[in-house]
């Protein structure tokens, strides 16, 4: 059936026609009244910008507290009819190394408005930093550089993003663990959930790790299946009112990136290493030059499997709370529509995208793993 684009063209053309009587950016003033109003427009107009200007300073910050860990898990804030705001969430332990073990709740930070105790020490939180000060009063110090000059102790807090951790792998145990168990109480056959995830441990197996690897994939596929789930829950769970950013954390993505290039150096044979320090069928000179270049390139390869994940997740979240933010922004009807229909559309694609970085992180360290695992071949064919 072949559907014509007038009635598309005109009700395009008929919505921009409209558009100047929806906005706020016409005024309704006649001609006379305008020169009586001229000064009390101006203020209007000064008054509505530094709204915006406020609520757009607001919606930078929001953003910024979204993408950064915490010491707390907060969900949402609201304030009462006296004006004072409660924060609705629940606060993590935070476990320090001063002059010996330090161990307390992190709502003695009362969200960062005081300092907080722990056997005659005082801390305070300072963007996001744990700091020492000598008593309650005292405040963070900076020097000139903005550079801050307390001590800082050694800080083992189970935060946001550890707490996320931690429930993503007893989600991820209990669910497989059921999985083998109805594997053998059923004679092979997955009930439940594991009907779900069955074809895609499958296709795991049989489309990344045997092409890529080949005869030896089955000592890599336990990280490789956990590695995949890891992260795809992780990028799930960011997606959800939770507020969680865990793989948009470059600390996370570089221990993820940091345990494949470990997996990689140890397991390789030493056909992986002959290639890189006396490939065969090249010139001795180049030899000694390229061998470098390859040792290097075996550390940019899990650099960029941190900077790839780390990336595309933070920048889907920013563009998705940001579209989110115009909504606030608009003055009519039609902006925060259109705002409204794009978010939605971009959360379906970020639901994609986390399956997709997942996909990318495991398919890259399969590749890795096979070329760790590479087959000697006759140098002849060099030639």
């Amino acid at each position: 059936m072949v559907i014509s684009k007038k009635p598309l063209h005109f009700i395009v053309a008929t919505l921009v026609a409209f558009l100047p009587l929806v906005t706020v950016a016409n005024p309704t003033n006649d001609s006379t009244t305008v020169e009586h109003t001229s000064v009390t427009t101006e203020a209007k107009t000064e008054h509505h910008e530094g709204e915006s200007k406020d609520l757009k300073t607001e919606i930078k910050e929001f953003i910024n507290h979204h993408l950064q860990d915490s010491y707390d898990f907060h969900l949402f804030s609201y304030e009462d009819d006296a004006k004072v705001e409660h924060h609705i969430g629940f606060p993590l332990p935070v476990i320090l190394w001063d002059n010996g073990l330090q161990l307390f709740s992190s709502s003695k930070f009362h969200h960062g408005e005081s300092a907080a105790e722990s056997n005659g020490n005082y801390y305070r939180l300072f963007h996001g930093k744990i700091y020492k000060v000598a008593n309650a009063d005292e405040q963070v110090a900076v020097d000139a550089k903005h550079h801050v000059t307390n001590e800082k102790p050694f800080d083992f807090s189970i935060t946001k993003n550890v707490f996320m951790m931690l429930v993503v792998s007893i989600i991820m145990f209990l669910l497989f663990t059921s999985l083998a168990k109805s594997y053998a109480k059923n004679g092979g056959i997955a009930k439940g959930a594991g009907r779900f995830f069955e074809p895609i441990i499958l296709y795991i197996r049989d489309d990344i790790a045997i092409p890529n690897i080949g005869k030896n994939y089955k000592k890599y596929m336990s990280y490789l299946l956990t590695i995949f789930f890891f992260v795809w829950f992780l990028n799930i769970f960011g997606l959800t009112p939770l507020g969680v950013n865990v793989t948009g954390n470059i600390a996370i993505t570089a221990g993820l990136a940091l345990i494949t290039y470990l997996i990689t150096t140890f397991t390789a044979n030493k056909n992986y290493w002959g290639h890189i320090f006396w490939m065969p069928g090249v010139p001795a000179p180049m030899k000694l030059v390229l061998a470098p270049i390859e040792l290097l390139g075996t550390i940019i390869k899990p650099f960029s499997l941190m900077i790839r994940l780390y990336a595309n997740i933070v920048a889907g979240h920013v563009v998705l709370m940001s579209i989110i933010g115009l909504m606030f922004i608009f003055k009519n009807w039609l902006g925060s529509s259109l705002s409204f229909v794009l978010a939605f559309a971009l959360s379906l694609l970020e639901i994609l995208v986390a399956a997709l970085q997942a996909y990318i992180f495991t398919m890259l360290s399969a590749l890795y793993f096979g070329a760790a695992n590479e087959e000697h071949y006759n140098d002849d064919a060099h030639h």
